[in-house]
């Protein structure tokens, strides 16, 4: 395996700065992201926690494709979000939530066993492990 990177550039101080983001890949060149578009509804930008979130959602909905290869079923259509909440906490802010939404197609699957499948997958996928720290990762899971 090797290294993914991401860069950030930032100008300005503070609230005024501007930051500008961009992956190796190229999905993101030069994104900005800012004050107003983190804590205000800028939507002009993107900001730390809905990429976190993005990263998240991806991460998670691998995981639960591999794993239901590997319990040889196959998965036709996945849908996850993330909700990643921000919250003030002393002089910082943390973030004290993910919540993931899955809605799956995967035909011959039991209800019990896509449940099964998709709690492992949350707990065993690396963005979750890398992100133990938030006190609260929730995964609401539905079978189409």
């Amino acid at each position: 395996m090797n290294d993914k990177t991401a860069s950030v550039h930032w100008e300005g101080r503070g609230k005024q700065g501007l930051g500008r983001i961009s992956t190796e890949t190229g999905a993101l060149k030069d994104y900005p992201y800012g004050f107003a578009s983190r804590f205000e509804d800028d939507r002009r930008g993107t900001n730390p926690e809905e990429i976190l979130g993005a990263a998240h959602a991806a991460c998670f909905t691998m995981a639960f494709s591999f794993a239901c290869d590997r319990a040889g079923l196959a998965t036709s259509h996945i849908d996850t979000q993330a909700s990643v909440r921000l919250v003030k906490q002393g002089e910082g802010f943390v973030i004290d939530r993910i919540a993931l939404t899955m809605q799956a197609t995967v035909p011959g699957i039991s209800e019990a066993q896509f449940q099964e499948i998709a709690h492992a997958a949350k707990r065993d996928c690396p963005l979750s492990k890398a992100l133990a720290s938030v006190p609260e990762i929730t995964l609401n899971a539905t079978l189409r």
